[in-house]
């Protein structure tokens, strides 16, 4: 059974960055798409990326313009998300979830981890 937990997450001043890790145990990543998703205060779940589960292309929101990255480390079977230049309305709960196993992006995601808080204030 595949487990994620998030972590990273924390206060930082705009323009900023911010590296958040998405570590799976229980069964290796290759067999997942990744997405991340984030949730404001008051807004709707929305998507930020997702990452086909052999890695080797991601998808961005229009609202990332750039900013973010996602990488996987196999060895570690974690996916980070690399922030950069962050703004205030990047402020959210941010998870990361796992598509049903040898599913890929753009369907669903049937396991989530707990999320880690990203404020972005002065």
């Amino acid at each position: 059974q595949l487990q994620l937990v998030e972590s990273g997450g924390g206060l930082v001043q705009p323009g900023g960055s911010l590296r958040l890790s998405c570590a799976a145990s229980g069964s290796t990543l290759n067999y997942y798409a990744i997405a991340w998703f984030r949730q404001a205060p008051g807004k709707e779940r929305e998507e930020v990326s997702c990452t086909d589960r052999h890695g080797r292309s991601t998808n961005y929101a229009d609202f990332v313009g750039g900013r973010f990255t996602v990488t996987r480390d196999n060895a570690k079977n974690t996916v980070y998300l690399q922030m950069n230049s962050l703004k205030p309305e990047d402020t959210g709960v941010y998870y990361c979830a796992a598509s049903p196993a040898s599913w890929d992006c753009g369907y669903t995601y049937d396991n989530w981890g707990q999320g880690t808080q990203v404020t972005v204030s002065s």
